[in-house]
């Protein structure tokens, strides 16, 4: 742990299997930022105070209740207090928040709600709607399409500073499934063969309903050809990346994209826009969580106590 601070407020990304804090000065520079694998996916009710005091308990001053603004998971049904989800359209956060019940008198937990739609398709996000707030408060006036890569990638429409549309898909979750519990898995390297990734990327761009064919056609040639593991766990990534972005297509043909993340994931995402001739644009994930955090916070809260938004 560091040296003792004292944060104007304290920034949360609690996702299912981390949590992520950020001290917060009163200049909005960050103090100090820690995490842990104490996520939500492994808590009950009861055990979310004491795994947030387990990181922050040294950040506290007695007397004062410091603020706690929490996105992602924490608001699920099966988190810390349900933050119901805001109904398109609407600016990505907003008030209320939702609060959370806490013992602690040094402790002011709120939650950032999620989104949710019904049309076109029925579809929610959570944490997500942070990340989109953060890229508005950098371009207030943009409008455009965010790209969100991750285990559920999405894909949101921005329009007058509103989210107006979004497409989940199961992309990374489908990856982490075939790579490591399908038939798949004993084809599969460790390394990565970037010809293979744009090889696949490729298929699943040009023919995304032949994509079980496709994705049983490295199996097959594992066993047959001799297909090199490193290749065939590049290829698969490529695979489903391009089926994603065929059918993602009218979010991002002739739009302004943003892609929220720096990471190989979010390379690998911007490389397949490059092949269809968008240039995406790229915001860091952690500036952008916590500028929306910092804004829903200025929204949830009197200017006195949140300061300029």
């Amino acid at each position: 742990m560091s040296d003792w601070i004292a944060p104007d407020w304290i920034a949360a990304d609690w996702g299912t299997s981390r949590l992520r804090v950020w001290a917060i000065g009163a200049d909005g520079a960050i103090l100090d930022r820690r995490e842990s694998d104490a996520g939500m996916g492994g808590l009950a009710p009861a055990g979310f105070e004491p795994a947030l005091l387990a990181l922050i308990d040294d950040w506290l001053t007695p007397g004062r209740a410091t603020d706690v603004i929490a996105c992602g998971m924490v608001g699920a049904r099966q988190g810390w207090v349900e933050a119901a989800y805001r109904p398109l359209p609407c600016p990505p956060v907003g008030p209320p928040l939702t609060p959370a019940p806490v013992s602690d008198p040094r402790l002011s937990v709120a939650i950032v709600p999620g989104l949710s739609q019904t049309r076109p398709a029925a579809d929610v996000m959570r944490g997500e709607e942070t990340q989109i707030a953060g890229v508005l408060a950098a371009a207030p006036n943009w409008d455009g399409v965010v790209c969100l890569p991750g285990t559920h990638s999405k894909w949101a429409e921005v329009s007058a500073g509103e989210v107006v549309s979004f497409r989940s898909f199961l992309t990374g979750e489908l990856f982490a499934l075939l790579a490591g519990h399908s038939v798949l898995r004993h084809g599969m390297g460790d390394g990565w063969d970037e010809a293979g990734f744009d090889a696949g990327l490729a298929e699943g761009m040009a023919r995304p309903e032949a994509l079980t064919a496709r994705l049983f056609g490295l199996r097959a040639e594992g066993l047959l050809s001799g297909l090199a593991p490193d290749t065939a766990r590049a290829r698969l990534s490529g695979l489903l990346i391009g089926a994603e972005l065929a059918a993602a297509k009218p979010w991002w043909l002739g739009r302004d994209v943003v892609i929220v993340g720096e990471g190989r994931l979010a390379a690998l995402y911007a490389r397949g826009l490059v092949a269809q001739g968008v240039a995406a644009r790229r915001a860091p994930a952690e500036a952008a969580t916590l500028a929306g955090l910092a804004r829903a916070r200025s929204l949830a809260l009197p200017p006195a106590a949140a300061g300029a938004p």
